[in-house]
């Protein structure tokens, strides 16, 4: 058939064939043409037609761009390659880089021919070889054919210098070994006047010094002076149209110089004060009102940022970054925030005339530059300029997207709670933060408030008002209603008394009625959770107890609750209409002042727990202002407080001592709580029937105080079918001694909320050892325990064996379990682990089962210590534990 009349045949012009492929209007008839298109090929090439060879390897290189399969045509690129002609070297040529890569084997055959090529009489066939090895070099390639282009490199002809110079890059990535054959002819290729063969020198010259420190060395003694004359001649050239590029002669050359001034001069003192001047210069005359004057000035101002210091220099740079703040650009304006995260840690003080840009920048309507210009403003922050930073960006929270307004109030927290300068602002900024935006605070920021209040002991009258009257304007915000009603709670009488009253304050009225009255609206209020209406619960049992004349008022708005959807919520009703109504000796002593909250024991337990079962890394650290914490009053409160962020409502309705009081019911909470002494004469252990503890009484200064922690209890454990006054007759409690005599019995006391007390189960079972990770460096080793009367709860004691030559430091142990599991880390032993098996860390740990007797114990766990200053990580999942933990 006539090619003419047959489009898809071997004599087709390339044309044609795309102008065919092109007019097809489905996919389904464009695979058709190109399978025609392929079978004519493959005809050609088994047919072995020199004449149609060149076209049919162009019309591959199409099918290929269009992402089709042309494996086949790959021989035809060598056989074109070792044609004599120029023309069909330079489809060859081309189809080599586009069809293969230097993974491919079939680059084996072409090695010769390269070299036959880059010998060659032709310079532009040596220069198509050239080009092809800049781009499909491999390792065995480049070490074959390094001398070939090493001697280029001093060929008469400027463009074979620049294509060998660019060849040059790759062989030396490839192969950095062959770095120094490159240093000599490199740097003599540094003072060529030809442009294009000189940005390649520089090119090559600041490749050479990033993969060889000889390289360095050797560029930065014999070539930092004349790169600098280079920079300056060009910097004070006159106009030149072959050089051109909106009115900057070459800035591509100028960029080019100034990088690898900035590697020359990292480090180095002589070399940064050879180049000094000349970016000062660069500096001040280069205009900033072009993108190509723009693109050199950042360069210039990164040079300067990584040279050994000078502060005039750094300071004319910060002044730069200044102005590119101003730019309408928003690309130049976040290139420059960018910078100044960096410039800042050298020269905060000249970053911090900026300030109000910054500021400005945060209100921006890029989303970007919002996000970097916070971080900024966040680095910028320290104890002199805290108040005037803070104030700005609590002000924008108030009007900034509702985006952007997570991102912008975990700063102000975080800022807030590391350069506090007194307690007071602290708490003013936070209840500010928590009005505006209560929703994105997370609730270890809350409850770190809650810790600030309790300690600043000179500020509780002066807190619940601010409160009281910030609560009467919005109670929108959950976070803020729950500090609110926990203060008004604690503190009602100061309240209604205005005790503490501080200069800056205005004198307000409040009754006991108004007090109740705010409670009583939070508990009404739909759109709250669960947890805020039982903390308002607390409040009311509270403030029934510092209101006698509200008591019956309270007592018939707990009362509502008591057939209540929500169990827990139903269940609190219940009992604390029973303490309301039929209590009264013990309800005083539920219900007094809550002990100070140890900050340093809520930082430490926050930062050793972990978030949540999911995760493994470490929970992070919250950071409260400075504060002294004051001897416990009593171990016993009605706070309700928990770590899990978001608490789930059990079968039983939780565990109401453990959610109520904040008590840690683990074994190694009640081991502890067992050690404080019991006076004989302390009516609130009689009444509530706890077994005394033997051994001499001591006197109430001798108790240990409660721990923040025990209050501010780890986690929630499901327990089925339990009543929670049952927990109450566990507890070893410690309290102020009262004389109360003829204790009743418990079912008497307290209407017969308490179940029979569960038998004491036999947990005297001695577990084996297991090892529960080991590699080639490190061995992980169990050790289990667990106490009478507790099955669910298992003491763990791992210990860490260095099994290599090497001392680990800084060494961290993480780990996370299902969500049927609750895990609470202790600290470790250590954060050293001695080479050779010299020695150990050990790290105890507690695993809570709920599923104890179904499910088996899982965990994973990550290990990251360094060795010499680089990090090493170790993960993997334990199984192996024993059946009945």
């Amino acid at each position: 058939m006539d090619p003419i009349l047959n489009p898809f045949s071997s004599g087709t012009r390339l044309r044609d064939m795309i102008r065919a492929i092109r007019a097809c209007k489905t996919a389904a008839e464009e695979r058709a043409a190109i399978r025609k298109e392929c079978a004519a090929i493959r005809t050609s090439i088994n047919e072995n037609d020199p004449d149609y060879r060149h076209r049919n390897l162009a019309k591959l290189m199409f099918i290929h761009m269009l992402g089709y399969p042309t494996h086949f045509g790959q021989m035809e690129c060598l056989k074109c390659i070792a044609s004599p002609g120029f023309p069909e070297k330079r489809i060859g040529y081309l189809g080599l880089m586009l069809l293969l890569d230097e993974r491919q084997e079939v680059l084996m055959l072409v090695t010769n021919s390269l070299k036959q090529d880059l010998n060659h009489m032709n310079q532009y066939i040596v220069g198509l070889a050239l080009c092809a090895l800049g781009n499909i070099c491999s390792a065995e390639m480049a070490r074959d054919l390094a001398p070939e282009v090493e001697r280029l490199l001093q060929f008469r002809d400027p463009n074979i210098r620049k294509k060998a110079a660019l060849c040059s890059i790759r062989i030396i990535k490839k192969v950095p070994d062959l770095a120094e054959n490159f240093v000599k002819p490199a740097t003599a290729l540094l003072k060529e006047k030809h442009h294009g063969v000189l940005i390649t020198a520089v090119q090559l010259c600041a490749d050479l010094c990033k993969v060889s420190r000889e390289a360095l060395e050797h560029i930065r003694k014999k070539c930092t002076e004349g790169l600098v004359r280079t920079l300056k001649d060009l910097a004070n050239s006159s106009y030149s149209p072959e050089y051109d590029v909106s009115g900057i002669t070459d800035p591509f050359l100028h960029i080019r110089l100034l990088k690898l001034l900035r590697l020359l001069g990292e480090g180095d003192a002589d070399a940064s004060d050879s180049m000094n001047d000349i970016l000062a210069q660069v500096g001040t005359k280069t205009e900033s009102n072009k993108v190509a004057a723009n693109a050199i000035l950042y360069e210039c101002v990164q040079t300067i940022m990584s040279i050994e210091g000078n502060g005039g220099l750094r300071v004319l740079a910060i002044g730069i970054l200044g102005k590119f703040l101003s730019n309408r650009d928003n690309n130049i304006r976040y290139v420059a925030l960018n910078m100044l995260m960096k410039a800042v840690t050298a020269d905060p003080q000249a970053v911090l005339r900026y300030r109000a840009t910054i500021l400005e920048c945060v209100k921006d309507a890029d989303a970007s530059i919002r996000k970097r210009a916070l971080e900024l403003v966040y680095v910028l922050v320290n104890e002199s300029n805290v108040k005037p930073l803070t104030t700005e960006l609590v002000s924008y929270l108030e009007t900034c997207d509702q985006d952007f307004k997570g991102d912008l109030t975990a700063k102000i927290c975080s800022i807030v709670s590391k350069f506090s300068p007194e307690k007071i602002w602290y708490i003013d900024q936070m209840i500010k933060v928590l009005l505006e935006a209560g929703s994105f605070v997370k609730d270890e920021v809350w409850r770190a408030l809650i810790v600030v209040i309790s300690n600043a002991s000179e500020l509780h009258g002066y807190a619940v008002r601010a409160l009281y009257k910030a609560f009467q304007k919005s109670n929108e915000q959950e976070a803020f209603t729950r500090v609110a009603i926990w203060c008004i709670g604690e503190y009602g009488d100061l309240l209604i008394n205005n005790v503490g009253m501080l200069d800056l304050e205005d004198r307000i009225t409040v009754t006991e009625s108004d007090a109740v009255d705010l409670i009583e609206i939070t508990i009404q209020c739909h759109a709250l959770d669960f947890t805020t209406k039982a903390m308002a619960l607390v409040a009311l049992l509270k403030l029934s107890s510092r209101f006698p004349s509200c008591s019956e008022r309270i007592r018939e708005i707990i009362v509502k609750y008591k057939g209540n959807f929500v169990l827990e919520l139903q269940q609190r009703s219940i009992e604390f209409n029973s303490i309301i109504a039929r209590h009264q000796n013990i309800r005083s002593m539920l219900v007094e002042r809550m002990p100070v909250l140890d900050e340093a024991t809520f930082i430490g337990r926050q930062a050793g727990s972990l978030p949540d079962a999911g995760s493994i890394s470490a929970g992070s650290s919250v950071s409260l202002p400075n504060g002294v914490a004051k001897p416990a009053d009593s171990l016993v409160d009605l706070l309700d407080l928990n770590s899990n962020d978001a608490p789930t409502p059990s079968s039983s309705g939780g565990d109401f001592l453990q959610d109520l009081l904040g008590v840690d019911l683990s074994p190694a909470a009640q081991s502890g709580a067992n050690q404080t002494s019991k006076s004989g004469t302390d009516a609130l252990l009689d009444l509530l029937s706890v077994g005394s503890v033997s051994g001499p009484v001591e006197s109430p200064s001798a108790q240990s105080n409660s721990s923040a922690m025990d209050i501010l209890s780890a986690s929630k454990s499901e327990k089925a079918s339990v009543s929670p006054l049952d927990d109450l007759s566990s507890l070893s409690l410690s309290s102020r001694t009262t004389s109360i005599t003829g204790a009743a019995p418990m079912m008497d006391l307290l209407d017969g909320f308490a179940s029979t007390p569960p038998k004491s189960e036999n947990n005297g079972t001695v577990y084996p050892s297991i090892t529960a990770f080991e590699s080639s460096s490190l061995q992980l080793t169990f050790n289990f325990s667990k106490q009478p009367g507790n099955s669910q709860t298992t003491n763990i004691q791992a210990t860490f064996i260095n099994l290599s030559s090497d001392e680990y430091t800084d060494f961290i142990f993480q780990a996370a379990v299902p969500k049927f599991l609750q895990l609470q880390l202790d600290p470790a032993s250590g954060s050293t682990l001695p080479a050779n098996g010299n020695g150990s860390i050990t790290q105890n740990f507690r695993v809570t089962n709920s599923q104890n007797g179904k499910k088996s114990l899982v965990m994973r766990i990550r290990i990251t210590y360094k060795i010499n200053g680089k990090e090493k990580l170790e993960e993997g999942q334990i199984s192996n534990f024993p059946r009945d933990l």
